[in-house]
């Protein structure tokens, strides 16, 4: 299956012990595909606090993942570690188990390697694990210019793709203009989705996706029709709903999002602060707003 269009970063679900909420977990797999006509999925994201999961949990959510999708959408398992080594151990853990590509973030501590070390990092886990590795391009102090992100998708046979945040849309015009033909590079620049789709990107793997699903299938479909003016009220509907919920909770805003509309997201896990009441209203009014 190809990776493009809407693929939700999944959100994982837990209870009030904070533990993870199976039937939650599933029911959402099952709404995305047949309900929002998502493209894909992915999990363990930064979406879904993929940094507090044990290894072992990314495994048991990728699984239930499989289990509920049966074939009918590719799914990338999310890999945040700080080693090459945890990287190539949480890629092995979810081997098996159809996954289509692994998203790896680079380092998240405060440790930046240099070009070369940061190459080998990434090629290591694609050759130790034998998965395509799709960068996600959004730590700030490891943060990967495109120039470098497109030698890796030259020299890499690993590395497919890019996962470009961090609210750089100029970055993402680079490595449209110098990734090679064959490279997917996706947005997860949230509030401007609507350009990076016009400008060429392969679809969007970000928060927005997951708090407003059918929007933003709506506004994949509009953009690849060529109807530009619906294209835009899509994106004007989804930029007042990213406005909404960013802020260093992100996640937690998602799963509010989420219940607002009849879908369970469950708690936040410590020490993330849930979604404020302040927050709460906002989400709601942009959501019902302009339906």
């Amino acid at each position: 299956m190809i990776l493009e269009g809407i693929i939700p970063p999944l959100v994982t679900p837990f209870d009030d012990r904070e533990e993870l909420d199976e039937q939650a977990h599933r029911a959402e797999v099952r709404y995305l595909i047949e309900k929002a006509g998502v493209h894909g999925l992915a999990v363990g994201g930064s979406t879904g606090e993929g940094q507090t999961l044990t290894c072992a949990e990314l495994r048991r959510l990728t699984t239930w993942t499989a289990e509920e999708a049966r074939g009918r959408v590719p799914i990338i398992a999310g890999i945040i570690a700080n080693s090459t080594r945890e990287a190539i151990e949480r890629g092995q853990a979810v081997a098996g188990l159809g996954v289509a590509a692994l998203q790896v973030t680079p380092v998240h501590y405060l440790f930046a390697p240099d070009e070369e070390r940061s190459i080998r990092h990434f090629a290591t886990i694609a050759e130790a694990t034998g998965m395509p590795v799709i960068i996600y391009n959004v730590i700030p102090w490891s943060y990967q210019p495109a120039a470098r992100l497109a030698r890796m998708l030259r020299e890499v046979p690993g590395i497919i793709g890019v996962k470009q945040s961090a609210s750089d849309l100029k970055t993402l015009a680079d490595l449209l203009l110098l990734a090679p033909e064959k490279a997917r590079i996706f947005s997860a620049v949230d509030a401007l989705l609507y350009p990076s789709f016009v400008l060429g990107a392969h679809g969007s793997i970000g928060a927005i996706v997951t708090a407003a699903p059918e929007w933003s299938v709506a506004l994949w479909n509009a953009v690849r029709r060529g109807e530009q003016q619906t294209a835009l009220e899509y994106h004007k509907k989804l930029l007042r709903v990213w406005n909404a919920i960013d802020g260093p909770n992100l996640p937690a805003n998602v799963k509010t999002a989420m219940e607002l509309q009849g879908r369970a997201g469950g708690r936040p896990r410590s020490p993330m602060p849930s979604t404020s009441a302040e927050q709460r209203e906002r989400i709601a009014a942009a959501l019902i707003s302009h339906q």
